[in-house]
């Protein structure tokens, strides 16, 4: 039996955030927004709704997807750069709230890669026969972050969970092969002083570049060429990028998940919560070979060749 994912679950926040609403707070247009980056609205969660809280609502569909119960298990990861406080964790708190009485539990700082940093360590847990279920979740709350003052930054984010069951699966489903990687010398591009700071010229040209490869790297890993992915789900930052992704790897564009037109840049739960739109609409079916590749701060950045299903 291979690892792979069991189940996924996602939460946003009720409130859109359109680019017309940006217009009247911001020296920027609708046209602007949308041709540089394919975001139209993005979801802000209200001051009553922290990390955890979206955590938790995700991370319910999830467990409850994969047809268990919080007490089988072994550990819980949270992907997440924006906690409630410092700690306890978000993990921790989670747990808590669960009654994963049973679980170890901590966060992942690995900015928009986080989701796949978690994955691939909850992967070899499951392997090791550690753990038999790891939950894995991806959260931002990147509005208590973001500078509403920088039009260059304030356009592209928004917040969401979306989370995972790591766990045995049947045949040869399950993750085929994995890449991650950081490079820390450009950190610079991508951090968070008060607010989050951004080189978009920078990091647009390290994710052209660090998206593709990661692609093309993970699917040889497998043994498999470009012609066997079946769909690619980008972290879905801005769409110009996505889009150099997916013609590396040669694929049609209905072969992509977009949803950041949608939801905008959600960091490290953007990856989930587009896999949970792409399979609740269809688009992602039992046995289908899956690329998930993303990237962020840190630099930091992770891909996932696998086999869709249980």
């Amino acid at each position: 039996m291979g690892v792979g994912l069991l189940s996924i679950g996602k939460y946003v926040p009720e409130h859109v955030l359109t680019n017309a609403d940006l217009e009247k707070r911001m020296d920027t247009s609708d046209e602007w927004i949308r041709t540089r980056t394919g975001i139209e609205e993005r979801r802000i969660a209200d001051n009553s709704t922290d990390t955890s809280d979206m955590a938790y609502a995700a991370a319910k569909e999830a467990i409850e997807k994969a047809g268990i119960e919080p007490e089988q298990i072994g550990m819980i990861l949270v992907a997440t750069v924006t906690p409630d406080q410092p700690f306890p964790s978000v993990a921790t708190m989670l747990q808590a709230r669960l009654g994963a009485k049973n679980a170890a539990a901590m966060d992942v700082s690995a900015a928009c890669a986080g989701f796949m940093y978690g994955v691939v360590t909850a992967k070899h847990f499951v392997e090791a026969g550690t753990y038999d279920y790891v939950l894995v979740v991806g959260v931002e709350k990147l509005s208590k972050i973001t500078d509403w003052k920088d039009r260059n930054t304030a356009v592209l984010f928004g917040d969401g969970a979306g989370a995972g069951i790591v766990g045995k699966v049947s045949g040869d489903r399950g993750i085929l092969a994995f890449e991650l990687g950081a490079d820390g010398t450009g950190g610079e591009h991508l951090y968070q002083d008060r607010y989050l700071k951004m080189n978009g010229r920078e990091v647009f040209k390290f994710a052209v570049r660090q998206m593709g490869e990661t692609a093309v790297n993970v699917i040889e890993k497998a043994g498999l060429s470009k012609e066997d992915v079946d769909f690619l789900i980008p972290h879905q930052a801005n769409i110009r990028i996505m889009e150099a992704s997916r013609e590396r790897l040669g694929l049609p564009p209905e072969k992509m998940s977009k949803t950041v037109h949608k939801y905008g840049n959600t960091s490290a739960a953007s990856i989930p919560i587009s896999l949970h739109d792409d399979i609740e609409e269809g688009r992602v079916k039992d046995d289908d070979i899956l690329v998930l590749v993303g990237f962020g701060g840190g630099l930091t950045w992770g891909g996932i060749c696998m086999r869709w299903g249980k």
